[in-house]
């Protein structure tokens, strides 16, 4: 379950993880010490995973986004492994999505150019015998929500991180433990 404190500091972190614990502290009006103490149990907990740098695309030369969605065969677990594992490595390679109905997957990349895009699908997709589909959309325009906070309880009670719902946190704070050890 989540309280008012910690929705508090998830928002400012995923405002600015570069801000000090003093800054935190301030931000969520508590001192310094409670303010490290409820971080560091939002880490273990597995609801903050790590903290990364926000890239602008555009600036690093990646012009042109786009969607590839993929359908895989056989749908085997061990190809459906392989190919997730083939696929991150590519460098133009974004995020990746496992979905239900037509595509077992969404790909979404960002390249150079329109040529840049026309080579990945033929000179990588094409080429994988797993491969049964491939379809291409072009990103026009990429906006992310930069602070998510958790959903409220519903009304049935399940699928919320707070206060109810499937607790994978747990699981992946007893996994970091063991990890440590």
């Amino acid at each position: 379950m989540f309280d008012r404190l910690d929705l508090t500091l998830l928002r400012e972190l995923q405002r600015d993880a570069r801000q000090t614990n003093r800054e935190l502290a301030r931000s969520a009006h508590v001192v310094p010490s409670t303010s490290l103490q409820r971080v560091r149990t939002l880490l273990d907990r597995g609801a903050v995973t790590g903290f990364h740098a926000a890239v602008d695309l555009n600036v690093i030369g990646r012009r042109v986004q786009a969607l590839v969605f993929i359908k895989i065969r056989p749908p085997s677990r061990r190809v459906i492994d392989q190919f997730r594992a083939w696929v991150l490595k590519l460098p133009e390679v974004i995020n990746l999505f496992a979905t239900s109905g037509n595509h077992d997957f969404l790909v979404h990349i960002a390249v150079g150019g329109s040529s840049d895009l026309y080579a990945f699908v033929l000179d990588h997709l094409t080429q994988r015998p797993e491969i049964a589909d491939v379809h291409t959309s072009v990103v026009y325009e990429y906006v992310r929500n930069t602070v998510v906070e958790p959903l409220p309880v519903s009304e049935s009670g399940n699928g919320s991180a707070i206060g109810g719902g499937c607790d994978h946190a747990a699981e992946r704070s007893e996994h970091r433990r063991r990890s440590r050890s």
